[in-house]
Formats: structure tokens, sequence, C-alpha cells
């Protein structure tokens, strides 16, 4: 058994050895096998991660070049974008200065150009007595101002007109040059060339008629220099000066007077060539009344009705037919033409039936037909319109006529025909029918004077002109139409009238004495924006009045002047009732009196939507006294008052400083 087991051993021992060399075989071999495997398949893992990693790496470089080409485009671009915008603005800024530049230059010369116009314009102004050299001088402003309207009218003046600040500069010199060089080729021109075949001569009347057809063949081109004047002062309003330096803003506002002046001139020579003609008989026999008002008597459009005369017009031709005295009229009983209740509350019946009394009522266009109808009633005529005038303006009709030798010798002067026809003669002459008498001698001769063509043209024109313009001269026709001719001009006499534009008060004095006190009253309207203590603009009238009167006037003045206390009045007192119109539209905010010949409170009215108060005074001689209006109302750029024309003043005033030093409460 342990042979056996021995045996057993050995065979196992050769069977170790079999086996491990077997092992060792198939270890050696798998071994080797496994380790060449391995390693290769580590070599081929290595090799492919080692290309992996050659892969990133060219796959990052990539990315980088990449980027960086990107990087490299996008700054070309942003270069390029650069270049080009440098470009572009360096292209605007040339062009901006070249721009300005251009619109430099073209200003200065334009500028020349202008002031070459003014002096033309200074010498046109200078020979307008001279027709035919006024017509010389036009075509040469003309060209100044087409010259200069071209130099600010093209592309590049026109696009910097847009732009901000520097653009309302030059649209607004734009607009000034085209609107003068409009008025230039369009209205200067045309009339140049009618008045260079027109004389004033024509308004001297030859034959005793003046040529009625020359006047209207003015008119055409009187309407053409008046729709020019129109549309270039309007186009000069619209510009906004609060946008334009001092330096513009100023000549701006000077060239906006000149045309609003010319436009003026040019409307009334309009209406001249209109209506003249007609009224001067052109197409049939004419009748007026021609009414003088007396200013040592005050009535609200300038003095008491004295004397009168008719005259007839034919062909041209003027004719005094008639005359006539207050004093040879009738007392009516009841107003001659119905009267509204607002009137007959303020002055009551007496403008509709006392000749004297009916410019009391402040509006011409009802005066004229009352005295139509008294005239018609007292002679049984009804004229074609009525003529009113005061001795002021037939002392500036005696410039243009020179001194006139009166039936009496004396020589009537424009120096001494206010003193000798408002005061001088009733001291000469108390029986009042010899005043009469001697008024009637006065326009008798004044009339005929000028109908005789002894008047200097350029001179009547100016007189009656000036005349107008202070409100002394009113005319009122029958005929509707033309009556309308006239509408809006101060020949009518009107109301105040407020709009967007200007304010107005009315200030109208009367005498309450039935005197010839006036002769020695000042009297002294004035208006104005006032602050009031809480800020607010208020329109502010102020009507001033003295008595200059001699200390002894009670008995050193003639009854008829003093009115020798019949009305109520004392000698040497002047009693005043002034009727003051407020806007229309505005709200009373104070109304005071101040002086000891002041009556206390005031009375109140109303006439065509104006509230009206009444106020009045009594003045001993060097005494004075005064009444202050304040008014809530729209601020305007004008503020104004129509006032009574006295001997010293003016039918208007327009606003100074305020008026008063203190202000109520708004």
């Amino acid at each position: 058994m342990h042979d056996d087991s021995g045996l057993d051993g050995g065979t196992a021992a050769a069977g170790r050895d079999d086996k491990g060399t077997a092992g060792t075989e198939r270890a050696g071999t798998a071994g080797t096998d496994r380790a060449g495997t391995a390693g290769t398949a580590r070599a081929a893992d290595a090799s492919a991660g080692h290309d992996d990693e050659l892969a990133a790496t060219r796959r990052e470089v990539d990315a980088e070049k990449s980027r960086r080409a990107r990087a490299r485009r996008r700054h070309r671009r942003e270069r390029t974008a650069g270049i080009v915008f440098a470009s572009v603005l360096g292209v605007i800024l040339i062009l901006g200065v070249a721009g300005a530049a251009w619109i430099g230059i073209r200003g200065a010369l334009a500028y020349g150009h202008i002031a070459d116009a003014q002096r033309s314009a200074a010498n046109l102004a200078g020979s307008l007595t001279d027709p035919a050299a006024a017509a010389e001088a036009v075509p040469g402003l003309a060209a100044e101002t087409s010259a200069a309207r071209a130099l600010t009218s093209d592309p590049i003046w026109n696009a910097a007109e847009r732009l901000p600040w520097i653009g309302p500069q030059l649209a607004a010199t734009a607009t000034v040059i085209a609107a003068v060089d409009d008025v230039a080729a369009t209205a200067l021109e045309p009339l140049a060339q009618a008045a260079s075949g027109f004389s004033l001569d024509t308004l001297r009347p030859e034959g005793g008629a003046f040529d009625v057809a020359a006047i209207a063949s003015l008119r055409d081109v009187a309407t053409t220099a008046s729709d020019s004047l129109s549309a270039a002062s309007a186009s000069v309003d619209a510009i906004d000066t609060t946008e334009l330096l001092p330096v513009l803003a100023a000549p701006v506002d000077e060239v906006r007077g000149l045309l609003t002046e010319g436009r003026t001139a040019a409307d009334a020579l309009r209406r001249t060539t209109q209506l003249l003609p007609l009224a001067l008989g052109a197409d049939g026999p004419r009748t007026y009344l021609v009414m003088f008002q007396n200013n040592a008597e005050w009535r609200s459009l300038g003095g008491i009705v004295g004397a009168m005369a008719m005259i007839r017009t034919d062909a041209g031709r003027m004719d005094l037919v008639d005359q006539g005295s207050s004093s040879d009229f009738t007392r009516y009983t009841d107003p001659v033409l119905p009267l509204s209740e607002e009137i007959l509350g303020i002055f009551v019946d007496k403008p509709g039936v006392y000749i004297q009394n009916v410019t009391q009522i402040p509006d011409y266009t009802i005066d004229g037909p009352l005295a139509r109808e008294m005239w018609l009633r007292e002679t049984g005529v009804s004229v074609d319109g009525v003529l009113s005038l005061d001795p002021v303006s037939l002392s500036y009709l005696l410039e243009a006529t020179g001194p006139i030798t009166l039936p009496t010798g004396e020589q009537l002067t424009s120096e001494n025909a206010v003193p000798l026809l408002l005061n001088e003669v009733y001291a000469r002459y108390p029986d009042p029918r010899e005043q009469d008498a001697f008024f009637a001698a006065t326009a008798a001769v004044v009339f005929q004077t000028i109908a005789d063509g002894a008047a200097d043209p350029a001179a009547l024109v100016d007189a009656l002109v000036r005349s107008g313009t202070e409100r002394r001269l009113f005319f009122w026709s029958a005929n509707p139409d033309e009556q309308a001719m006239l509408d809006g001009t101060t020949l009518q006499g009107t109301l105040p009238v407020t709009d967007a534009a200007t304010t107005q008060f009315g200030a109208y004095l009367n005498d309450g004495t039935g005197s010839k006190m006036d002769y020695y009253m000042q009297a002294a309207p004035t208006v104005g924006w006032c602050t009031s203590n809480t800020g607010e603009q208020l329109a502010t009238l102020t009507v001033s009045l003295t008595s200059t009167a001699p200390p002894d006037a009670a008995t050193s003045l003639a009854p008829y002047i003093t009115g020798g206390g019949s009305f109520g009045v004392e000698p040497g007192v002047t009693r005043t009732v002034a009727y003051l119109y407020l806007p229309e539209g505005s709200e009373l905010v104070s109304s005071t009196s101040s002086g000891v010949g002041s009556t206390p409170g005031f009375g109140q009215g109303s006439h065509d939507g104006r509230p009206v108060l009444v106020w009045e005074s009594f003045l001993e001689p060097g005494q004075t006294t005064s009444a202050t209006i304040q008014v809530r109302t729209p601020m305007t750029d004008a503020l104004q008052a129509l006032v009574t024309p006295t001997i010293g003043g003016t039918g208007m005033i327009e606003a100074g400083a305020c008026p008063i030093t203190t202000t109520d409460e708004g």
C-alpha cells in the first residue's frame, strides 16, 4: 500500500513535472501571448490616445485660428466702419463749414443790397413830391431787393433754416427780405409807373374843377399795391421774434412797423381813388353838409357844432351853395331819428334834438345821419353825406393855402386861426349873430381859396392826412356802398374796438357849462399796463383835467365865454362830463377819482357791449382833477385810447408806462 502510495507519489511527481513543464510552457506562452497582446493593446491604446490629444490640440489650434481670424475680420470691419464714419463726419463738418461760410458770405452780400435799398428808399421818400423822380428811383431799389432775395433763397440757405437755433434767424431774414422784395416788385414798381405820368398838380383844380378821371386812373394800381403790402405785412407779422437774437429782432420789428405804415397808406390811397371821384360828382351831382366843430366847447368827437355849409359837386367842380349856424336850428321835441335805449340812458335825448349836440355820441355813423336829418328839416335838402372838421384842421389847411385875407381885412393864418376862431372872436363880437357872420365869412373864403386851386397839393394832402390821423376829420355817406369803402378808417369815427391784437378804451369829454371855457382846459389822458399787487397785468386809463383860466376869469372873460352862470355853473368854473368807455369784454377792477373838483362816484351805462362810466368834475381856475380806471382783460400787443381831440391834443393815444404808481389788488 505504501509502495502503492510511493508509486503513486512518483507518478504524481512525474505528473507534477509534466504539469510544471506544461504549465511553464503554457504560462510562458500564455504570459508572452498575453503580455504581447496586452502590450500591443496598450500600445494601440496609447497610440489612439496620442492621436486624440493631437486631434484635440489641432482642434484647439484651429479654433484659436478661427477665433483670431474672426477677430481680425471684425477688427477690419470695425476699422473700415470707423474710417467710413470718420470720413462721413469729416465730409459733414467740411460741408457744414462750407455751408456756414456760404451762408455767411451770401448773408453779408444780401445785407449790402438791403443797405443800398434802404438808401434808395430814403431818397425815394424825399422825392415823393415829384412822382416822376420817384418813378426813376424805384427800379434801382427793386434791383437791390431782388438781388438780396436771390442770395437768401438758395437750397443751402433753405436747408439751414431747419436747423435749431440758427434756423429761425435765417428764416426770419429770408422772410423779411422776401416781403420787402415783393413790395418793391408788386407795389412800388406799378405805382411808380403810374406815377411817372401823374403830377400832384392833378390835385389842383383847374377852372374850378378837379380832374376826377386822373384820380380814378390810379385805382387799379392802388388796389394792387394795397394787396401786396397787406400780404407782405402779414408774413412779417407772423415771425416769432421771441426766437430771434436781439440784434435781429429789432430790425424785424422796424420792418414790421414800416410795412404797417405802408399798408395803411396804400389802403388809404385805394379808398381815396375809389371814393373821391364819386364824391366829386364823377357820376352825377352830389350835395354835402360840412359841419365845423368848436373845440372851445367840448363834445365827444371834438366840439359843439357851430357853423355849417352845404357844398355841391359835379364833374369835379365844387360850389358853396348854402351856409347856416346852429343858432338857426330848431330844438326838436323828440329825437329826429330813433335812438337806442342804451344811448338814451347815457346821453338822454340831447344828441337827437339839438344840432349842437349831435357829436356828443362818440360814433359818427350815428351822428352823421342825425345831422343830415336836421338839415333836411331846416332846409328841405337831403344831402348825400356829412363832413365834419374843426378849427385845428382848418389851421393845417392854411399851411397848404398860406395866409388868407378875410372880409374884415385881417389875415387868417395857420398860427392865428385857432385862437382867433375859438376865443378872440367872442371878445370881439359879443352878439352871437355877429359871431355867426364872422364864421360864415371865414368858411366861405377858405373854401373858395381851396376851390380856386391856391393850395399846394402835396401840403393839402398832408393836412387832410394829419387831420384824419388825429381824428379831427369825419365823413359819413348816405350811400351804403360808399360808406362801406370807409370801413375801418378813422373817418368813420366809430366806437373803440378791442380784438386779439388791440385793446381800446374811450375817453370822451363834454362841456356841461354852456360856455367856451374849454379853450382854457387841458386834458391829459394816458393808458398803460400796470402790475397789480398780485402780479396781474391790468389795463389802466387815467384822465387828468386842468383849468388854465385866469384867476379872475369870472370877471375878466366875456359872459359868452364863461357861460354867465346860465346853466347853473358859476362864471369862471368849468364843468366837464366825461364818458369813459371800457374795452369790450373787460371786467372793471377799480375806478377812482382825485382832486378837489371831482364829484364822488361814477355813473354807469352800456353802449354796444362796452361798459361806460360817467365822471363829472367842476374846476376853478388853476385846479386839477383826475380819474383812474383799471380793468381785467387779455393782454394785447397794442393798448390805446380814443379820446376827444382837444386844441393841444389828438384823438388817439398809445400805451406808455403804467400811468399810476400803485395798483389795486387784482
